[in-house]
């Protein structure tokens, strides 16, 4: 994932600081706007998550500050749930103007709340996901206690503390709040949406989710989070949401066009492989041929267990290419082959203990592979797929001489 740092101006001509979470060496297929939780930031470990698992699949992310939070400009005692819907319309045709237009919309909590009434303004917008949100704005009232509720009426405004943080939160938000319709808000939705919340949220109830699906028109969808708390402190949890967002909103984005035009994906820009390792464990993003796949390192090894480690990639490329050169091989040959199952191990052996390797000094690697052949094929048939099996690229390539040739990228 490549993130660029950008600015855009809201309504009032303050600066908005955003983040764009573009897809690496590739086209975007489309782009999305996300709006955090209430006092949240773009950089909330959940949101930065689910961006980098829409990115992946090659949807490009614009996550933003509110007016007021985290690096953007503006008093966010002065802001309303109005003014966060118009934030996310300066988002929006900033990303038309500078990029493209977003065509999916995706909110957490208030955020939630906050995309399904800026849908409305975003004629690009075919797809709508919200994540823990309340039905209805006014909701916000309960969780500010009643106490706080009762000194904001007095006295028009009231410090609030949220999470270890100190916020003043004025009448004018609290009425605005009042005055939000969310029946008719999603009544007139024209988008597909993807309710996301999890039954033990103690935050947000899971009736609210029950109240946004029933009244919202079709097509919509709802997954559960389970166990996952309101806002997706468990890294597992956001990077679910991600992952279960983008291949939902994938057959949303790509839907044929206005005029009618089915939507081809864009071309891959660098055909080469890629892998970036970020901050922290050893997790591994890879892109092969604009696909995205996720590398790691077993926990006893200090990584997370998120994905296969390389040495079992390499074993899968060796497989895959067993089981295709057989397959290959039987179709020219007209023999009745059903299928082909490749079982591989791969682990460090003495040399000494290698009867059939030159070397005798070190450790060298040894990978053992078993192949099953399914079909009605004779003794001869199976003997020479097996020989056949030997011809694999992957395989010459592993045994053959290989150089590598290392650059370092200026930056």
């Amino acid at each position: 994932m490549i993130t660029k740092n950008i600015t855009f101006l809201n309504a009032h001509g303050e600066r908005l600081a955003a983040r764009l979470d573009l897809p690496e060496e590739e086209q975007p297929l489309a782009y999305a706007l996300f709006a955090h939780c209430f006092t949240c930031s773009k950089d909330y470990k959940a949101v930065v998550n689910i961006a980098h698992a829409l990115s992946s699949r090659r949807i490009a992310v614009m996550r933003f500050d509110f007016t007021g939070l985290g690096e953007s400009e503006g008093d966010f005692s002065a802001t309303t749930f109005s003014s966060e819907v118009s934030d996310l319309l300066a988002a929006a045709r900033f990303l038309e103007k500078e990029y493209e237009a977003p065509r999916l919309l995706v909110g957490h909590s208030l955020g939630g709340t906050a995309v399904l009434s800026a849908a409305a303004g975003i004629p690009s917008v075919v797809a709508v996901v919200t994540i823990a949100a309340p039905f209805s704005p006014a909701s916000l009232r309960g969780l500010l206690g009643a106490t706080t509720i009762d000194q904001i009426e007095q006295a028009g405004q009231a410090s609030v503390n949220v999470g270890g943080r100190e916020f003043t939160i004025r009448k004018s938000l609290l009425d605005d709040l009042e005055s939000q319709q969310p029946l008719e808000t999603l009544g007139k939705l024209a988008a597909a949406l993807l309710v996301m919340h999890s039954p033990h949220d103690e935050i947000v109830g899971i009736e609210n989710a029950t109240a946004i699906y029933r009244a919202a028109p079709h097509p919509k969808s709802f997954i559960s989070l389970d166990s996952a708390g309101h806002l997706l402190s468990d890294a597992r949890d956001s990077r679910y949401a991600g992952e279960t967002i983008a291949t939902w909103a994938g057959r949303y984005l790509m839907l044929p066009d206005i005029a009618g035009q089915p939507r081809v994906p864009p071309e891959v820009i660098d055909s080469r492989v890629t892998a970036r390792t970020g901050v922290g464990g050893f997790r591994t993003e890879l892109f092969a041929n604009g696909y995205p796949l996720v590398a790691d390192e077993p926990v006893d090894y200090g990584g997370t267990d998120e994905g296969p480690s390389p040495y079992e990639y390499l074993l899968a490329a060796l497989g895959a290419c067993t089981g295709m050169t057989l397959r290959m091989y039987a179709l020219n040959k007209e023999w009745p082959l059903e299928d082909v199952v490749v079982r591989l191990s791969h682990e460090k052996v003495h040399a000494v203990d290698c009867h059939d390797c030159d070397g005798k000094d070190g450790r060298i690697d040894s990978i053992v592979r078993e192949i099953e052949i399914n079909g009605e094929l004779d003794e001869s048939q199976r003997q020479r797929l097996l020989e056949i099996a030997g011809r694999c690229p992957v395989h010459r390539t592993l045994t053959g001489e290989v150089r590598i040739g290392t650059v370092l990228r200026p930056v």
